[in-house]
């Protein structure tokens, strides 16, 4: 079973800054494109950044000039930097893994971590 491992959560103003970390193991890294998620109550959940295994990286369009998603491999760790936090953007967010094996794709996610913006 992979496991990711999120933190970083937590409550901020709005305008302020968030960090979240997702670990996973240095294999699972290698061979995965990572993703944040998040679900806000009452909606579903929606991709927030991705980066492939190349470091190509993508947005959705409420996030893009604010968020920046990165991996350290070094680390085994990829990172979601949220600045000019919205209370939109009020949400449990989640770390995915996707990776093809053997022809077959795999989905991991992890346990999820909330953020609170207040105005």
């Amino acid at each position: 079973q992979v496991l990711l491992v999120e933190s970083g959560g937590g409550s901020v103003q709005s305008g302020g800054s968030l960090r979240l970390s997702c670990g996973t193991s240095a294999l699972i890294l290698s061979i995965s494109d990572m993703a944040w998620y998040r679900q806000a109550p009452g909606n579903e959940r929606g991709m927030v950044a991705q980066i492939t295994t190349g470091g190509t990286t993508s947005y959705a369009d409420s996030v893009k000039g604010r968020f920046t998603i990165s991996r350290d491999n070094a680390k085994n760790t990829v990172y979601l930097q949220m600045n000019s936090l919205k209370p939109e953007d009020t949400a449990v967010y989640y770390c995915n893994a996707r990776r093809l094996m053997f022809g077959k794709e795999y989905t991991s996610w992890g346990q999820g971590t909330q953020v609170t913006v207040s105005s």
